[in-house]
């Protein structure tokens, strides 16, 4: 059974920053590709960022890229999220996921991930 688990969380004023961490159990971590989400009251989730099995490749909405960095230790099983100049478009509960396909392309659909954390609520005020 895998198992994520996000924190890092809170309310941030905007042009401040928050990192996220997301600890995967359960699997070979460093097997798969790993992507963050969120989704705002009323809204879709949507996809924020990706990040291959080994790290070297990453994939950005165009709403966060150059604000977001997202990252990964292997050795801790645990994923990243760094987000510098927020905005309060940024709130919202976001998730981590697991893609369990390794290799192809970086994925930006939800339904394409098969393990969810349950989220990390971040609220960015003005």
């Amino acid at each position: 059974q895998v198992r994520l688990v996000e924190s890092g969380g809170g309310l941030v004023q905007a042009g401040g920053s928050l990192r996220l961490s997301c600890v995967v159990s359960g699997r070979t971590f460093s097997d798969y590709a790993m992507g963050w989400f969120r989704q705002a009251p009323g809204k879709e989730r949507e996809f924020v960022a990706a990040i291959s099995w080994s790290g070297g490749s990453t994939y950005y909405a165009d709403s966060v890229k150059g604000r977001f960095t997202i990252s990964r230790d292997n050795a801790k099983n645990t994923v990243y999220l760094q987000m510098n100049s927020l905005k309060p478009a940024d709130t919202g509960v976001y998730y981590c996921a697991v893609d369990r396909r390794r290799g192809g392309p970086l994925r930006v659909v939800a339904g394409e991930y098969d393990y969810w954390g349950q989220g990390t609520q971040v609220t960015v005020s003005s």
